[in-house]
């Protein structure tokens, strides 16, 4: 085996192992965290007389079974070795059954918010960064757009019957990902290179194309993995409020009956999403930097 194979070999195994390890701490920390949540046992058909006896004894067994967080990681950890992440402790069925529909809502909902907030924040970005010294009114809108709350946007669309969780969660990215695009334009504005090509008279179509995408395109890799994040962080708020029904609304409703299972599955696929995204920008940088 080359010594070049090998180099690879050897980081696909370190890049494995830290995902695992990722996986593992997600699922200790989760596990621990709702169990010493104040009321994991408790249940809200306690307080109906034709659910009483059977919620106390489902919670007698649960309780039996929740002595200590290494036998409740056991149990989950056996539910995800069996394929089916588990049983949810409010709806009684497989959680791969609840997380699969949802899943594909939720991926839609944040790859529609991102292209469109990219977009935005492209167009606003170059129209900001024009001129030899553009006007501070310019972030204005992105500094408003930053300081209002995602649930009291999606709250306003609501009473303005107006946009929807699309636009709320691409405004909220959109006014992020200005303000480091715009740094990074103005930067790349005051290269040599781009001052001497501005100089030969090149139109700024071609300085945008040749000279200043080319150099920040690595910038541009670490903005995605951020975007994400950023889109992961409002996913909860913007689908309770829009009824999306989506992992979000299904975190919220699992936090609320203390649905362990279904919560440690959101957790691990957020928690890999994001891993997969930073995985894939510290790639691109690499590649870029090589």
């Amino acid at each position: 085996m080359s010594n070049r194979a090998m180099k690879t070999a050897i980081g696909i195994a370190k890049r494995l192992m830290r995902l695992l390890c990722v996986i593992l701490l997600v699922m200790a920390g989760s596990t621990a965290l709702v169990r010493i949540a104040p009321g994991y046992l408790s249940d809200a058909r306690e307080m109906d007389a034709r659910y009483a006896s059977e919620a106390r004894a489902r919670l007698a067994t649960e309780a039996g079974q929740s002595h200590s967080v290494l036998q409740m990681l056991e149990i989950e950890v056996g539910g995800w070795v069996r394929g089916d992440a588990g049983i949810s402790r409010q709806f009684d069925v497989p959680v791969s059954e609840l997380i699969m529909p949802r899943l594909a809502v939720t991926g839609s909902l944040i790859s529609r918010s991102i292209l469109l907030a990219w977009i935005l924040a492209v167009c606003a970005s170059i129209l900001a960064s024009a001129g030899r010294k553009p006007s501070p009114l310019w972030q204005t809108p992105a500094t408003a757009l930053m300081a209002i709350p995602t649930a009291a946007m999606a709250t306003v669309c609501i009473l303005a019957d107006t946009g929807g969780p699309v636009l709320v969660m691409a405004l909220l990215l959109a006014a992020r990902d200005f303000k480091f695009l715009h740094r990074a334009l103005r930067k790349a504005l005051l290269d040599t290179h781009v001052l001497q090509a501005r100089a030969q008279g090149l139109g700024s179509r071609q300085l945008l194309t040749m000279h200043i995408m080319p150099s920040i395109l690595p910038q541009l890799s670490a903005l995605i993995s951020l975007s994400i994040v950023t889109a992961l962080s409002a996913i909860v708020p913007v689908e309770v409020i829009f009824n999306v029904p989506g992992l979000g609304q299904l975190a919220w409703n699992a936090a609320l009956n203390r649905d362990l299972p279904v919560l440690l599955a959101i957790t691990l696929i957020m928690a890999l999403a994001v891993t997969a995204s930073g995985a894939l920008s510290s790639e691109s940088l690499d590649w870029k930097s090589a």
